[in-house]
């Protein structure tokens, strides 16, 4: 399995490469929707990027949780979790690049 991992910078250039914008401006556009992004989610709303997924915020109750080292029941305090859901075109795209990576390891990060 491949360990590479993209970053901001990374994601930034690639702005920079396809707009046109300077790399500063490209680093400003797309910190900018990460923060939309963050903030949306922060307000409990969900945020659909189409052909990509969508991000929303799901409410999880109390539980009891056990502690696997010591076996002992542990409460789980109830919290917010962010849930992504891809969208078909997105696990289209993936499973194409498993089918794909049976002969070569370059997509097999999934």
């Amino acid at each position: 399995m491949s360990s590479h991992t993209i970053t901001r910078s990374q994601l930034s250039e690639a702005v920079y490469q396809e707009v046109g914008l300077s790399r500063n401006e490209s680093a400003d556009l797309f910190e900018s929707i990460l923060d939309k992004i963050s903030k949306t989610l922060a307000n409990g709303e969900s945020v659909k990027l189409s052909s990509f997924g969508s991000f929303s915020v799901r409410s999880k109750s109390e539980r009891i949780g056990r502690n696997p080292k010591t076996g002992e029941e542990v409460p789980i305090l109830p919290r917010k979790v962010i849930v992504f859901r891809p969208s078909q075109v997105l696990r289209n795209r993936i499973g194409a690049f498993s089918a794909d990576s049976s002969s070569s390891n370059e997509f097999e990060q999934v």
